[in-house]
């Protein structure tokens, strides 16, 4: 299921650029835009986990470095069968946590400095565990992509909206409605963005909090983990990016509850902590 959704993501990217180019260009802009869909989709898929790890400048760690975790990596590799990931660490003081990839022979785990400093031993231990939750259920891959095309999607709509404005040629009428078409899609484009890191991200987060905890039998820990990664990460703000803010464990980007909640990346911390341990506290 999971090589069928970012199959479609890719698709959808192909597409959506093959639209551009023909509004931009016509016939000559949608060859164009099919060339560049081409390159934009293989390197989408083979370097996407590397483009989300360096937009955070994560440092890759040795065992020596960081022992503690790596030694509950592999504590929870072993017992799924998984090979080791690769381990970064963010420089920032808002703990939060991601995994990307596009395989689990190719998958990282990245956490922040603050979530080492925030969390007892069992806690980190739910909190790969649900990481490592997403390498196993194969979501790294259509996260990664999925990031990688709500970026793109955002920075051509930009692009179009200004080469409607500045294309030159034509009359007047139609050059008014092609930078009113413009103006739509810089409008659109970010939206139709968010939705489709809403489609795929609120179902897999409950999915890994189950893996996570089913694989450390300590569901208790990992709700223990949400609950102060939701209280401090509200104290210290994560610095991301929105195309991005699905991939971590609790979003980076707190819009509050009501309405907010409607356009979140990730389902309530409540939520989540009320399936884990059944109630919505620890």
């Amino acid at each position: 299921m999971n090589t069928f959704k970012s199959t479609l993501l890719l698709v959808a990217l192909t597409l959506f650029l093959i639209f551009i180019g023909d509004r931009v260009g016509g016939r000559n802009g949608m060859v164009l835009a099919f060339a560049l869909s081409v390159a934009f989709n293989f390197g989408t898929y083979f370097f996407s986990d590397k483009l989300a790890l360096r937009m955070y400048n994560a440092q890759p760690v040795t065992r020596e470095e960081l022992p503690r975790a790596y030694a509950a990596v592999e504590r929870l590799t072993a017992k799924q069968g998984l090979p080791m990931p690769k381990i970064y660490v963010l420089p920032t003081e808002s703990p939060n946590a991601f995994a990307t990839g596009r395989n689990p022979q190719h998958a990282s785990v990245a956490v922040t400095r603050g979530i080492l400093q925030l969390l007892d031993d069992e806690e980190l231990e739910g909190v790969l565990a649900h990481e490592l939750g997403h390498v196993r259920n194969r979501d790294i891959l259509t996260s990664s992509i999925a990031a990688t095309l709500a970026g793109a999607i955002t920075m051509v709509a930009r692009m179009g909206y200004w080469a409607s404005l500045f294309g030159g040629g034509g009359d007047r009428d139609r050059d008014r409605g092609g930078g009113m078409s413009g103006l739509f899609m810089l409008i659109l484009a970010p939206i139709a963005a968010s939705l489709i890191q809403l489609a795929i991200s609120r179902s897999r987060e409950y999915e890994a909090d189950a893996t996570g905890s089913a694989v450390t039998g300590n569901p208790y820990a990992l709700a223990r983990a949400l609950q102060k990664l939701d209280d401090y990460s509200r104290r210290i703000p994560m610095q991301a990016s929105p195309s991005t803010a699905h991939l971590f464990i609790v979003a980076p980007l707190l819009g509050g509850g009501g309405f907010g909640q409607l356009f979140s990346t990730h389902p309530p911390i409540k939520s989540r902590i009320e399936r884990l341990i059944g109630r919505d506290h620890v």
